[in-house]
């Protein structure tokens, strides 16, 4: 893509982010303790809880200016902090964070069963009922990089594209990007758009949503059951 991409005004008055149920909140991201003094609180812990440093991630990966603290923190920090190439994304190598949402419920849905799809087949696990998953919402109203004209950056399977555009854009200073759904086609959905957003200090904290059920056919997430109605979403 030679383009660059333009501005748009994104305002999303409820951003939709659904993460694995299995992480707890972190308890240094969720005090009041200034975000410049995380890296001496943990070191001083680390004496009696040698394990701080990997439920924390990867601090420098975040400047303490652009660091959120308090409740709710740690669903801001986490997608930064908690980062690796082996799990990269649509834009990002997996050397640097990103938080993705989409803007509306069923498109994160989406997105996520197929990512858990693709983790449940390469590790051969058996049909049935998975991992539980939670729903995050806040709201997002940035200036992002719009990429919804571009397909290269849409393929499905294909994400280097995108990953050299990602890096480059938070590299010169982009809040983050907009971009069409690739995951979710069918109805209304087929409308539906994705923000991806490069640092945590951008957004506002979310708030905990239901929680959620995948279920697992041996080829695809095919089902989802809400955990609070008991209703079932077949994708």
């Amino acid at each position: 893509m030679s383009a660059q991409p333009d501005l748009a005004r994104v305002t999303w008055p409820r951003a939709y982010r659904i993460i694995r149920s299995i992480y707890p909140p972190i308890d240094l991201f969720e005090d009041i303790a200034d975000p410049r003094d995380w890296e001496a609180l943990a070191s001083a812990e680390s004496k009696t809880n040698p394990r701080i440093w990997e439920q924390l991630g990867q601090l420098d990966l975040v400047p303490p200016e652009r660091r959120v603290s308090g409740p709710g923190a740690s669903w801001l920090m986490a997608p930064f902090v908690h980062v690796s190439t082996d799990r990269p994304g649509r834009f990002t190598d997996g050397t640097y964070g990103v938080y993705s949402a989409g803007d509306s419920e069923e498109v994160a849905l989406y997105e996520v069963a197929h990512h858990h799809a693709v983790a449940m087949a390469d590790s051969g696990e058996e049909p049935g009922w998975t991992s539980q998953f939670r729903l995050l919402v806040n709201s997002i109203d940035l200036d992002l990089h719009d990429l919804r004209p571009f397909a290269d950056c849409h393929d499905p399977d294909d994400y280097s594209p995108s990953q050299r555009l990602g890096r480059r854009l938070r590299a010169e200073g982009s809040n983050g990007l907009v971009f069409r759904s690739v995951r979710c086609a069918q109805g209304e959905c087929a409308q539906g758009e994705c923000a991806a957003v490069f640092w945590p200090d951008l957004m506002s904290v979310p708030v905990q949503g239901d929680h959620y059920h995948f279920h697992w056919d041996g080829t695809s997430v095919d089902r989802v059951r809400n955990m609070r109605t008991a209703a079932i979403f077949v994708l």
